[in-house]
């Protein structure tokens, strides 16, 4: 049995982005001193959002190259460069953008205050100071990092993809504005947004599991079945449906089990963005959850979303080797939906068919 950490406070509705100078000044619970923001670089071409934050000459703002998954590599630099421009650590980190620029504010925290590099602390539990003080502001809803524990980086040395994941990278505050998820183009829209159905139906699915894990889990897909089966995902009621279920998905998204596997490897082997990578690792696990796959299938029809296809068809044998290499290390959530002989079950040959059907 172990204390869970959730997010201590939170701003949510229409228009909360326009609040962040008050959190900022007169919260007292925010460190006074130097504000980092980190931001998703989309925004450097789409400043309305930036002119929302009450910066000042102190403060630093770093746009954040979202081109790849995060990797520890860039988590190593940004906190460099922060800690030469500023002679010191910053009071506040506010990470602002989708799951990549929330995880690499959470890293970046951490290794300001923890030193060393971020590949020191890819695992369970080994991030052991307290961050820099970090207030998440999600412009995309549905990969969860604004509440969960972790935040994912991939090591391209290694060729492994595994979070920081601690009580120590949840956001101490989250500001939650909908109108920020408006003008997110539809596929990414509905590929990210089924990253919080995912994480919900494998826990759900899975071995270790809690009652308010499954209570969190059980609301999170109800919500994602009122967005993605019943009318229009993008409308304002979905979008803010979708930012709740999100939020909710975070918080449960202790342990997954074969979709976010299968998913890293497509990422790091063959650099496929995080939300799409799991809507294409769902492809061919009906057999380990039917209902669940009958379900995804249903709410790309109704949402006209078409997924790619042949993917495997041209994957040579050097790369199955590496997306077996890159996915059979996830012991953790494989085994929680397979049991501790999950490498019986997932023999080299039964990966290779998996991903070859995709």
């Amino acid at each position: 049995m172990k204390a869970i950490r959730n997010v201590a406070s939170y701003l949510f509705g229409a228009g909360a982005l326009g609040r962040v100078e008050e959190v900022l000044r007169t919260d007292p619970r925010v460190p006074a001193g130097p504000v980092v923001y980190l931001v998703d670089h989309f925004f450097a071409g789409h400043t309305a959002p930036l002119d929302k934050l009450p910066r000042r000459a102190m403060d630093r703002l770093v746009f954040i190259d979202t081109t790849h998954e995060p990797s520890t590599g860039q988590v190593d630099q940004v906190a460099a460069g922060l800690r030469s421009d500023l002679g010191g650590l910053p009071a506040v980190i506010v990470g602002m953008g989708g799951g990549a620029t929330l995880d690499m504010a959470k890293a970046v925290s951490n290794l300001l205050t923890n030193g060393g590099q971020a590949s020191d602390y890819q695992g369970w539990d080994l991030v052991k100071v307290p961050g820099v003080y970090k207030i998440g502001v999600p412009t995309l809803s549905g990969t969860g990092s604004e509440t969960s524990r972790t935040c994912v980086l991939t090591n391209y040395e290694t060729g492994v993809k595994l979070g920081m994941n601690s009580d120590h990278s949840v956001f101490d505050q989250l500001i939650l504005d909908p109108e920020l998820t408006a003008t997110v183009p539809r596929e990414q829209y509905f590929h990210t947004g089924l990253d919080t159905y995912f994480h919900c139906m494998e826990t759900l699915n899975g071995r270790t599991r809690n009652g308010i894990v499954d209570a969190y889990s059980e609301k999170a897909i109800e919500l994602c079945r009122q967005v993605f089966l019943q009318g229009d995902m993008q409308d304002q009621a979905s979008r803010e449906k979708l930012m709740i279920a999100s939020l909710m998905g975070g918080a449960a998204a202790g342990n997954t089990g074969l979709v976010h596997p299968l998913s890293a490897g497509l990422s790091v082997v063959l650099g496929v963005h995080h939300g799409l990578a799991n809507c294409l690792a769902m492809g061919p696990l009906a057999e380990y959850y039917p209902a669940e796959h009958a379900e995804f299938t249903a709410m790309a029809r109704a949402q006209g979303i078409v997924l790619p296809t042949g993917l495997g068809a041209k994957l040579s044998e050097e790369q199955i080797a590496k997306l077996h290499a890159s996915c059979i290390v996830h012991e953790k959530p494989l085994s929680n939906h397979l049991g501790d002989d999950f490498k019986a079950i997932l023999t080299p040959a039964k990966m290779a068919a998996l991903f070859r059907a995709m």
